[in-house]
């Protein structure tokens, strides 16, 4: 038994829980947030036996992509009458951090 540990980005997260769920996995979603943008991602966890780990892997990986986005930097603390305007950089966000995991027990209650 193992358990997939996913980080995904929050706009692909109900779409790789719908995935799961019509390939009959079970997945509980945990909302998070964290990175570089500290923005919102979804964390899921999905049980499976140790021969349908590819193919749940592999259900991630049609299901969240990364995609660039435009972000506006916080500008440095300036000393007064100085004038800084940071340019908008554009970063790339989403995809998705996979951690497979052993499992010594596993119980449903």
């Amino acid at each position: 038994m193992k358990l997939i540990v996913a980080v995904v980005h929050n706009e692909d997260a109900r779409v790789l829980i719908d995935a799961l769920l019509a390939h009959e996995y079970r997945a509980t979603w945990l909302h998070s947030s964290g990175g570089f943008l500290k923005q919102s991602n979804a964390t899921v966890l999905v049980g499976v036996e140790d021969d349908k780990v590819e193919d749940a892997v592999a259900l991630v990986r049609a299901n969240c992509h990364s995609r660039t986005q435009t972000v506006s930097p916080i500008p440095p603390i300036m000393e007064p009458g100085e004038f800084f305007m940071p340019y908008p950089l554009e970063v790339e966000v989403g995809g998705a951090v996979v951690f497979v995991l052993p499992v010594d027990r596993f119980e449903r209650i």
